[in-house]
Order: structure tokens, then C-alpha cells, then sequence
């Protein structure tokens, strides 16, 4: 009988008694079993839908920073609000904004992530934390005039209770949030070495002396797994393994073995970043050149999973990556810089919004035509220019008398032109050149002598040209000597 009536007293305590009250809360458990099965009422079944979802989605990562401030501002407002009874006051708006801000930002997520074709189990968790989240703040919005009322002493804890557990699901779902957007290492990346071995954050896999790990791996991993990972799967397509890369997406494969050309991986990764379907999206900076010519040497030679080096690629591990200089200012040729990329011809292309970044030169669009005229006609820009795109032009030897007066050069695209090497001991004083791609052309081991002379000259490229070393030779088996 004594617990009988102790659950009785509770219930008494706890249970609202206005029958106004008791609707209000059958409403919001309604509405709170209405957000549970959210997820199966709209299903991220990972393919893109309307772009009017999409144009309204991309407003969520905005939006979401309105609850959080409030809420990390409520339990200040209730706490301080004991001594001046306006901030408790204000504490209750605060809370009715935050529910407000919280369905508001769950619905732009949705159609985020279900206009976008978003899905894999870091979407799914960050949509489950937000739905969390909105019914803790309902339940917190329902639980508080019982908490601030005279009668506050019949449920002293509960509302504090429901504060603490929602403030607990906000910290976990905006690290969700943060890991969708910036990869799971985001935090942990730069952690110091002495803090990871501290941590499980300083376990690693054994390494692996392949290609693919050593070089094609990092670079997916830094640049393309926060949307194409285990947590974040767009449009089908996986790239952190390489199982999942060869697999390919929606579109098909995007690793073609033998067939850079074909495979979408490279063709997205080298289109102008202005380009809508140029990748890595969503503001990210391009790949390196060195890069995306390690990508396509590994598609050229076969996507192999196990081979250790490519033929025809040297990457001088012991000279280290030099810091990036500052070019001076270009602003006085901004107008004839517009000009250029409004034509058809080649486009110079700002590497980021401070003009000291450099440019960049893209021929992609006229290589047919683009030779060593043209470019000497973009002379009056070279001290600016710090990647030339001259891949597949119709570009001579002649063009090393232009080059030379790239004084910032820092990769120099050359690959499948009419380059012969003569003249290539001209770019040596480009004391900043560190990436040569000269793979395709008709260069021999004489003319590239000069090359050695250039210390900070990190990668060179010579696949497919008369330079080329030729690939080491396996060892023989021995051969067994027949007993006497």
C-alpha cells in the first residue's frame, strides 16, 4: 500500500490537472510520434528530386544557427532569471522561439538532404538527432509553466531534467552536423601527435606501400569523403575505399581502368571551378596539379589497387613543399582579366579572392588553337600567373622564351604537345616551379638534363615519351642445377 500511494502522490504532483493542459500535451505527443516516423514517411532514397528543395535546403546550414544560440542561451536567462524575474520571463520566449527555429531548421534539412539525394548513415544520424532535438524543446515548452508557476513544487525536476537532455542532443547533433559537412576528422586532424596517442584518435591502419594508398587515397579522403563517404553518400557514390570507388554511383563508374578520358572522377576534377558540375563542390579549393596528375597516371596504367609506383612519374620525396609566395596585386588589369574570360580563348582565373593568391591560365576551351603566339600575347600577366594549363595545345618549343617570364610559375601543364625539350634549360630560373608534366611529348632524357639543376622541382612527368625510365626489371628465378 505504501507504494501504492507514494505513485499516487507522484502522479498527483506531476500530472497536469487543467484539462486544457492535458490537451496540449496529448497534441504535442501526437506531433512528436508524427517527427519519429518522419523518416519513413520521406525517404532519403539518395537520388536528386526537385531543385526547389534544393534552392530552400541549402538555407538549413544558416538556419540551424538560430536554436543553437538560443538554447546555450536559455539555461543562462533561467539561471540569472532567479535574482531578476524579466530575464525568467524573457527565458519563456526565448524557449518559444527556439522550438519555432528548431522545426524550422529540421524542415530545410530535410529537403536538403532529400533534394540533394543525400543519404548513408551520418545523414540519417543528424536527421534523428534533430528530431530528438525539436521534441525535447516541445516537451521543455510544455514542462516549464509547471516549473515557474507557484506551484513549481509539485515538479521541481522535471523541467531541468528536459533542459539537460536537450542541450545533450544539441551538442550531438551539431557534431553530426559539423562531421557531414567538414569529415569526421575535422577536430582531430591537426590534433598535436602526443594528444592522438593519448586518444583513440591516433589509431591508424597498417600502412600500405601501394599507389592508390600512398597518393590516390589521401587525396579522396581530404577532398571528396565528407559527401561521398559512410556517413554522407551523394548520388550513390562512395570513395572511401576502393571497392566503393571502382563500384562507382547513380551515374555509373567514374574510374574507367586505362581510359582517363572516360572516367568521371577526372573529367569533374579538371573542369574550371566555375563550372557547375566541377568537383570538389560546395566552395572547396581544386586539387593540386600534382594531384590530378596522379589520379590520371593511375587510370592510365590500370587503377590497380596493388602497384607501388607508376612509370613515367618521379616525386622527389626529399625535397620538401615549398610556401606559397604572394604575387603582388593585380587589381590594375582586373577589367582586361573580365575581358578574357567573357571571350572564347583561354581564361585567367583568379586561385582565390586575394588578388596576392595569383592566377591561373585554362586553355581548355580553345587548345586547338592556343599556340606560342597566344600565349606570348598573355605576357603582361606572367608575373601573375601560377599554374599554366597548356596540356594538349598547340604549344612549341618556342613557348620556353614566354615561360621564363612566369617569374611565380609554380605548375606548368605541358602534357600531349610538340615539346621536344630544346630550350627546357630556360625555366630554370623559375625558382618556383615544383610540378612538370611533360608526359606525352616527344622529350628526351638529353633534353630534360637541365631539370636536375632546378632543386625545388618536386614532380616530374614523363609517361609516354622517349624520357621516359624504363620500368624495373623483375628478378629472374634462379635456375636449378640438376643433380650429377
Amino acid at each position: 500500500m505504501t507504494n501504492r500511494g507514494g505513485l499516487a502522490a507522484f502522479a498527483d504532483r506531476a500530472l497536469p490537472k487543467s484539462k486544457t493542459t492535458r490537451w496540449a500535451w496529448i497534441a504535442a505527443l501526437a506531433f512528436s510520434a508524427a517527427l519519429i516516423l518522419l523518416p519513413w514517411i520521406v525517404k532519403l532514397d539518395g537520388k536528386p528530386h526537385a531543385d526547389w528543395q534544393q534552392f530552400l535546403g541549402r538555407f538549413h546550414p544558416l538556419a540551424v544557427h538560430l536554436p543553437i544560440g538560443l538554447l546555450v542561451l536559455l539555461p543562462l536567462l533561467e539561471i540569472v532569471g532567479r535574482f531578476r524575474t524579466a530575464l525568467r520571463e524573457a527565458a519563456g520566449f526565448v524557449l518559444g522561439l527556439s522550438f519555432v527555429s528548431c522545426l524550422f531548421a529540421l524542415a530545410l534539412g530535410v529537403l536538403l538532404a532529400y533534394g540533394s539525394g543525400d543519404a548513408g548513415a551520418g545523414v540519417t544520424l543528424h536527421e534523428s538527432g534533430g528530431i530528438a532535438l525539436t521534441i525535447g524543446v516541445l516537451l521543455c515548452l510544455l514542462a516549464r509553466p509547471w516549473w515557474s508557476s507557484a506551484c513549481s513544487n509539485r515538479s521541481p525536476f522535471i523541467y531541468p531534467a528536459l533542459l539537460t537532455c536537450t542541450l545533450l542532443a544539441l551538442t550531438w547533433t551539431a557534431h553530426q552536423g559539423g562531421s557531414l559537412t567538414h569529415g569526421s576528422n575535422y577536430l582531430t586532424q591537426y590534433m598535436p601527435a602526443s594528444l592522438k596517442r593519448m586518444t583513440t584518435f591516433g589509431a591508424t591502419q597498417p600502412a600500405s606501400a601501394s599507389f592508390y594508398s600512398k597518393r590516390i587515397n589521401p587525396i579522396l579522403d581530404a577532398n571528396c569523403v565528407a559527401c561521398h563517404g559512410a556517413g554522407k553518400v551523394q548520388g550513390g557514390l562512395r570513395l572511401d575505399s576502393y571497392e566503393s570507388l571502382m563500384k562507382g554511383g547513380q551515374d555509373g563508374p567514374v574510374i574507367v581502368a586505362g581510359k582517363p578520358d572516360e572516367s568521371l572522377l577526372l573529367v569533374r576534377v579538371t573542369l574550371p571551378p566555375s563550372h557547375k558540375q566541377f568537383m570538389p563542390a560546395e566552395g572547396k579549393p581544386p586539387l593540386k596539379p600534382e594531384e590530378i596528375a596522379w589520379i590520371k597516371a593511375w587510370i592510365q596504367q590500370g587503377a590497380s589497387p596493388t602497384a607501388t609506383t607508376l612509370t613515367g612519374i618521379s616525386i622527389r620525396e626529399d625535397r620538401p613543399e615549398l610556401p606559397l609566395q604572394p604575387v603582388g596585386n593585380y587589381s590594375a588589369l582586373a577589367a582586361e582579366i573580365k575581358q578574357i574570360a567573357q571571350g572564347q580563348g583561354p581564361k585567367l582565373l583568379p586561385v582565390s579572392a586575394k588578388p596576392e593568391d595569383g592566377l591561373v591560365l585554362y586553355t581548355v576551351d580553345a587548345a586547338a588553337s592556343f599556340g606560342d603566339a597566344q600565349l606570348a600575347q598573355l605576357q603582361k600577366f606572367a608575373p601573375y600567373i601560377v599554374e599554366a594549363e597548356l596540356g594538349r595545345t598547340a604549344v612549341t618549343d618556342a613557348s620556353f622564351d614566354t615561360l621564363k617570364q612566369f617569374t611565380h610559375l609554380r605548375a606548368l601543364h605541358l602534357e600531349e604537345t610538340q615539346i621536344t625539350g630544346n630550350g627546357l634549360a630556360k625555366l630554370a630560373p623559375l625558382s618556383q616551379l615544383t610540378y612538370l608534366n611533360l608526359s606525352g611529348t616527344k622529350v628526351t632524357a638529353a633534353a630534360i638534363v637541365p631539370l636536375s639543376s632546378m632543386k625545388n622541382l618536386r614532380h616530374i612527368y614523363l609517361y609516354n615519351t622517349p624520357a621516359q625510365p624504363a620500368p624495373a626489371a623483375e628478378p629472374a628465378a634462379p635456375i636449378a642445377k640438376s643433380a650429377p
